[in-house]
């Protein structure tokens, strides 16, 4: 159970960095608001490693940068579809690849065997990520495009980091990797609300990783996947109460396949 309560904290926390970076995205530059984050992000990460004890290896650092290239990699391009489409698709679109992939490769690769209710979650999450990103006017093809490409990223960045076993340091490695990764989109300077917002975007999604990577030694890495990946239920609950936004009736039966699918992972 503490697994499934430190996924759930990181879908949580995504949800709440990628709600308030895709509003402030549309009100500066996208590479500027990812870079601004990611820097953020290392040092709320090099304050907290010192704290859990770890033998740190060059192994486990290797596949920490490994996941900061996939995070470096969906952050730029989230952000980007984000400006430019809408948030209510364009978020839960990045999470399907980044769900399905790191699923894939756990248990075809990795050999792990979810119980059945777990993989009855897995595959009620699937469609629910899609159906809450579904809209009525459907989505701009360049952002969707973004999208397609960020759920890569993130499929890299959940299932390397699911490797590394040094505590809190693979996440260090990860957020400079990434930081080198968007610095040269980093073309315009930003208000200081604005860049205030930014860093406060990239430590509660460096925060997210800590708990994910947490949930992943309490529970098995498909599991933590699953859950971590449901954010976009965030988004699009925010969209409704502070922007006002209208959910379709595909969304709205999204929103409820995803607690279903997280009912059933909790108690698989």
């Amino acid at each position: 159970m503490t697994g499934v309560l430190l996924a759930l904290a990181s879908a949580v926390a995504y949800g709440l960095a990628d709600f308030v970076g895709g509003l402030l995205s549309r009100r500066a530059h996208f590479g500027t608001i990812a870079f601004v984050g990611q820097l953020a992000g290392l040092v709320f990460a090099l304050g907290a490693a010192p704290f859990v004890a770890a033998d740190v290896t060059y192994g486990d650092l290797g596949w920490g940068a490994l996941s900061g290239a996939g995070t470096g990699v969906g952050m730029l391009f989230l952000y980007r579809g984000l400006a430019r489409g809408d948030m209510s698709v364009v978020v839960p679109v990045s999470a399907v690849g980044g769900v399905a992939l790191p699923v894939i490769v756990s248990v075809a690769v990795l050999g792990e065997r979810p119980t059945a209710l777990a993989w009855a979650g897995t595959i009620v999450a699937v469609p629910a990520l899609w159906l809450v990103g579904r809209a009525d006017g459907g989505g701009k093809p360049a952002a969707l495009g973004d999208a397609l490409i960020a759920s890569v990223g993130f499929a890299v960045q959940y299932l390397a980091l699911a490797q590394a076993h040094s505590g809190l340091w693979p996440i260090v490695a990860g957020r400079v990797v990434a930081a080198l990764i968007v610095l040269p989109t980093a073309r315009r300077r930003i208000p200081a609300r604005i860049g205030v917002g930014a860093a406060a975007c990239g430590v509660t999604a460096a925060g997210a990783l800590v708990c994910y990577l947490l949930a992943t030694r309490q529970t098995l890495d498909v599991v933590a996947v699953v859950l971590s990946s449901l954010y976009p239920a965030i988004p699009a609950l925010l969209g409704i109460t502070v922007l006002r936004e209208r959910l379709s009736t595909w969304q709205t039966v999204g929103l409820a396949a995803a607690g279903i699918s997280i009912g059933l992972l909790a108690v698989g």
